[in-house]
C-alpha cells in the first residue's frame, strides 16, 4: 500500500512530531508498505494518508480527501491540537478530525477532550522506545536530574531549575537540560538562569545519542509541561529505568497512570522542590518511583507499538 505521511515542518528536525513521524514511517515500511514523508500533500496518488497534527495538517487532509474521497486518513492528535487549538482555533482542528477515518491519540486520557461524536474513531497508540545502548549508571557525588525538551512556553522549561533554587545549600541536586530554545527570549532566560543558579546547566540542542547518555546518568527526569499529548521522553525514561517527576496533566497521567507517586501541580515550584529533596534524601521514595514506572514499561515496548499499527490498518482496510 502507498502511504503518504504528512508531518508539518517545525523549527527543528527533532520536534516530538517529527521524531514520531520518522518512527511510524519505519514501522509502516516494516509492515510492507511504501511510505513517503512530506510536509504537505502535493497531489500524488496514495492509498492512505497518515497525518500528524490536526491543525497544521488541515490543508493537506482537505486536499487529499477532495481528490480521493473514498481513501482513508489516519490523523494523529498532537498535544497542541487537543489541549490548545481545539479551543483557541477550533474550526480547522475539528474539520481535520471530522474528515479523518481514524484518530490516534498518544495517551489514555485524550478521549476526554475529543468530541463525543468522534470518539468511536479514536484509538490510543503509546509511543515506544528502544533499549538504550548506554547502561544506567549514576554519579555517587551529584544527583543529576535531566530536563529533556525544547524550550517553549507550553513546556514550562525552567520549572526544575527554579525548584532547585529552593533546595538546601547541602543538596547535591544538579539540573541538566537539553533542547533547542524556540525563541531568543527563551535562550536568554536559560543563559541568565545558568549565571544565577549554580545548580543549572543548559546544553542546547543535542543529538539523540547525547540525550540517551544524559538519561543513562540521570537519577530522575522532570517533565513540567503545562499540557502534553503523550511525550515520548516518558517512554524513553521508563525503558532506561529513570524515575520521572511530572506535572499532573492528562498527557502525563495518561502515560504514567493515576496512582503514579511522582506528580506535582502544574507550575508549583515548591512541590517540585520537595519531590527533588525526597528523591535525594529518601532512597525508599526513589525506589517507589522506580517500581511504579517499571509497571508501565510494557506499554512502551516497540513490539506493542508495531502490533497497534498492524491492528489499526487491518481494522481500517477491512
Amino acid at each position: 500500500m502507498r502511504i503518504v505521511l504528512i508531518t508539518p515542518e517545525g523549527p527543528t528536525s527533532r520536534t516530538g512530531n517529527r521524531i514520531a513521524a520518522s518512527r511510524w514511517a519505519r514501522i509502516l515500511r516494516g509492515l510492507g508498505h511504501r511510505v513517503r514523508i512530506a510536509a504537505d500533500y502535493d497531489g500524488h496518488p496514495a492509498d492512505l494518508m497518515v497525518a500528524v497534527h490536526a491543525w497544521r495538517s488541515s490543508g493537506a487532509i482537505e486536499k487529499f480527501k477532495a481528490k480521493f474521497p473514498g481513501r482513508p486518513v489516519i490523523l494523529q492528535l498532537s498535544g497542541t491540537d487537543i489541549y490548545h487549538y481545539i479551543n483557541s482555533d477550533p474550526a480547522p482542528t475539528l474539520r481535520s478530525m471530522t474528515l479523518a477515518d481514524r484518530l490516534v491519540a498518544l495517551n489514555d486520557l485524550a478521549w476526554r477532550v475529543v468530541p463525543r461524536r468522534l470518539r468511536p474513531r479514536l484509538c490510543v497508540i503509546h509511543q515506544s522506545a528502544a533499549a538504550s545502548p548506554y547502561p544506567h549508571r549514576t554519579d555517587p557525588h551529584d544527583v543529576v536530574v535531566s530536563v529533556i525538551g525544547h524550550l517553549r512556553d507550553v513546556k514550562d522549561p525552567l520549572r526544575a531549575a527554579e525548584a532547585a533554587r529552593l533546595l538546601p545549600a547541602t543538596s547535591r541536586v544538579r539540573i541538566e537540560q537539553v533542547g533547542r530554545a524556540y525563541t531568543p527570549r527563551w535562550a536568554a532566560r536559560a543563559r541568565a538562569e545558568m549565571k544565577a543558579n549554580p545548580r543549572y546547566l543548559w546544553r542546547g540542542d543535542v543529538p539523540a545519542s547525547a540525550v540517551r547518555r544524559l538519561l543513562a546518568r540521570s537519577h530522575a527526569m522532570v517533565i513540567s509541561s503545562l499540557s502534553e499529548g503523550g511525550a515520548n521522553v516518558i517512554s524513553e525514561a521508563a525503558i532506561a529505568g529513570v524515575p520521572v517527576l511530572a506535572s499532573r496533566v492528562d498527557g502525563n497521567v495518561g502515560l504514567l497512570g493515576a496512582d503514579y507517586p511522582g506528580y506535582f501541580p502544574v507550575g508549583d515550584t515548591e512541590v517540585l522542590a520537595r519531590l527533588l529533596r525526597r528523591l535525594e534524601a529518601e532512597p525508599r521514595f526513589a525506589a517507589r518511583l522506580g517500581k511504579a514506572l517499571a509497571k508501565r514499561i510494557p506499554l512502551f515496548r516497540p513490539t506493542r507499538e508495531i502490533a497497534a499499527w498492524r491492528r489499526l490498518l487491518a481494522g481500517l482496510l477491512s
